[in-house]
C-alpha cells in the first residue's frame, strides 16, 4: 500500500481494531467489559469511520474506499465489502481463510492446517528430507519420556526448560508438546523468502524461511531419544529464542508480551463468535492423533471467560459461508506455503469476485513491502490486485461525474504529481481520488496461550 498509493492519489488510513493495540476501552477494567469485542461491532467502527472522513475531508464526498486486510483482517476486508458495498467499494482479502468453520458447504477439512504446516516442512517445499520424519518421531519419545518422573527430568535437560516450567505430571507434558508444536505452527505462517520481524510482533527477525532452518536441526538421519528432543528444542528456538539470548525456554511464553496479550483477547473472540476447527493426525500431517473436539473447546471457554460460542456455526450464519457469490469486487489471494490457505478462497466465485494464488507466499507475503528476494508469484499477484484496484476506482468514480473527471485529470496528470505523491492537492481543493483502508490488529498472535497457537490461530 505504501509503495503503490501515490500512484492512486489515496490516502493512507490505519484503522485499529477495537481492544487491540492502545483500543482499549474502559483503561485496565477491559476485561469486566468484553462483550462490546466482535467483528461485527469492529466493521461497524469502521464503516463510522469512512462516513466521517467523506464528510471532514473536502472534496472527499464521493471518494472511492478501497479496504486492504491480511488474516482475520483479511476475513474483516471481504466480510466489509459484503455487509458495506455502499460505503466500500472494493477489498484486497489475502490469506483470510473465511471458509474454516463449521456449517460449511462442502465442509471444511480440519486437518487442512497442520497438512499446511507438514508440506512447508517437507522437501517439496525446500525443507531437509528427514524433517518430517523426524518431528513425527519426536512427539512419541516426548510422550514416552514424560510417562514418569525420571523422563520428566531428562526432558527437561534435554529441551532446555527453565526452572519456572518444571514436569510435574503428565499433563505438563501435554503442555509442553502443544507449545513446541505452536513453534512449527508460526514458522510455517512465517515462512518468508526473507528475514523479517512480523511473526516476533516487530521485537526481531526470524531468518529467510524459517521452518528450512528449524528443519535444518532436525536433518540428521538417526536422531533419537534425548538428542531428538534436544534438536526439537533448537528448531522450536528458532521462533522462541530469535534473538539468541534466551539460556532456557519458559513454556507458555510468546516472543514478545505484545503477541501474548493480544493472543489472549484473539481468544474471547474465538470463543464467543469464531471457532475454527483444527484436528491433528499423525499420518497426513507430522504430528499426533488429535481430532478436535468442540465440546472440550467450549467448557474451556466457559472456564476461562464465562462465555460460549453464540452457536456452532455462526460465522457462517452471520456473513454466509461459500453462499456469497451475490458479492463484487473482493480478491482472495493465498499462498501455498500458508497453512491457513486450504479454509480460504482458492477458485474464482465470479468474475468480480476472484482467487489470487502464491505458490511460494506464505502468510499474506502480498501486502508486505516488495523485496528483491521475493518470488515471481507474489509480483505477479500483486500487479493482478493492482489491475482491480484500478478498476474498483474507476468504477466507483463514474458514478459521479465531478469525480471521474478528477480521477481522469489525475490519470492524465504530470508526472511530478504522481511522483510527489498523495499530498499534491488535485482540482477543487480535493486531497485524494481514493483512499486505501487497512484493517490493523497487532499482527496475528491470536490464540489461547502460546501453547495453543497453532490450534487456534488465525489467521495474525
Amino acid at each position: 500500500m505504501w509503495e503503490n498509493a501515490p500512484e492512486f492519489g489515496a490516502l493512507l488510513v490505519f484503522a485499529e481494531h477495537r481492544y487491540y493495540g492502545k483500543s482499549k476501552p474502559w483503561g485496565a477494567d477491559v476485561r469486566s467489559h468484553m462483550g462490546y469485542l466482535t467483528a461485527e461491532q469492529a466493521l461497524a467502527d469502521y464503516a463510522e469511520l469512512i462516513v466521517e472522513l467523506r464528510s471532514s475531508r473536502k472534496g472527499a464526498q464521493h471518494s472511492p474506499v478501497i479496504g486492504f486486510g491480511g488474516s482475520y483482517g483479511g476475513m474483516l476486508a471481504a466480510w466489509m465489502r459484503l455487509k458495506y458495498p455502499h460505503l466500500l467499494d472494493g477489498a484486497v482479502a489475502a490469506s483470510a481463510p473465511i471458509w474454516n468453520f463449521y456449517g460449511e458447504e462442502p465442509p471444511f477439512n480440519d486437518l487442512a492446517f497442520s497438512q499446511g504446516v507438514t508440506y512447508d516442512a517437507s522437501r517439496q517445499a525446500g525443507a531437509a528430507p528427514r524433517c518430517v520424519k523426524n518431528v513425527r518421531r519426536a512427539w512419541k519419545v516426548l510422550h514416552k519420556m514424560g510417562s514418569s518422573s525420571e523422563g520428566r527430568a531428562d526432558l527437561a535437560r534435554a529441551l532446555q526448560l527453565c526452572p519456572d516450567s518444571r514436569l510435574k505430571n503428565k499433563g505438563d507434558v501435554i503442555v509442553l508438546r502443544d507449545y513446541l508444536a505452536s513453534a512449527w505452527d508460526y514458522l510455517a505462517m512465517g515462512n518468508f523468502p526473507y528475514p523479517s520481524s512480523y511473526m516476533t510482533n516487530g521485537a526481531g527477525n526470524l531468518p529467510a524461511y524459517p521452518v528450512r532452518v528449524a528443519c535444518s536441526y532436525m536433518a540428521e538421519p538417526h536422531l533419537d531419544g534425548p538428542k531428538l528432543l534436544t534438536a526439537m528444542a533448537q528448531a522450536a528456538g528458532v521462533l522462541y529464542n530469535f534473538s539468541g539470548t534466551l539460556d532456557c525456554f519458559s513454556i507458555g511464553t510468546g516472543p514478545s508480551p505484545e503477541s501474548d496479550e493480544s493472543a489472549n483477547f484473539w481468544d474471547y473472540q474465538w470463543c464467543t463468535e469464531m471457532i475454527m476447527p483444527a484436528s491433528r493426525d499423525g499420518v497426513t500431517d507430522m504430528f499426533w492423533q488429535d481430532p478436535f473436539n468442540y465440546t472440550a473447546a467450549v467448557e474451556n471457554c466457559r472456564a476461562s471467560w464465562g462465555v460460549e460460542p453464540r452457536s456452532k456455526s455462526w460465522p457462517v450464519t452471520q456473513w454466509g459461508g461459500h453462499n456469497i457469490g451475490a458479492g463484487s469486487n473482493i480478491v482472495f489471494s493465498n499462498g501455498l506455503l500458508d497453512p491457513w490457505h486450504g479454509g480460504g478462497v482458492l477458485e474464482d466465485i465470479s468474475r468480480s469476485m476472484v482467487a489470487v494464488i502464491i505458490p511460494e507466499g506464505a502468510h499474506h507475503l502480498d501486502l508486505m513491502f516488495s523485496n528483491p528476494l521475493d518470488p515471481p508469484s507474489v509480483t505477479a499477484a500483486r500487479e493482478a490486485e493492482l489491475e482491480h484496484i484500478r478498476r474498483w476506482i474507476r468504477q466507483a468514480a463514474s458514478k459521479n461525474p465531478e469525480q471521474l473527471a478528477r480521477l481522469e485529470w489525475w490519470e492524465q496528470g504530470p508526472a511530478s504529481i504522481h511522483q510527489e505523491g498523495p499530498q499534491q492537492l488535485l482540482p477543487n481543493g480535493s486531497q485524494e481520488t481514493g483512499w486505501l483502508l487497512r484493517w490493523w490488529q497487532q499482527h496475528w498472535w491470536q490464540q489461547h496461550m502460546w501453547l495453543q497457537l497453532g490450534r487456534r490461530a488465525l489467521p495474525a
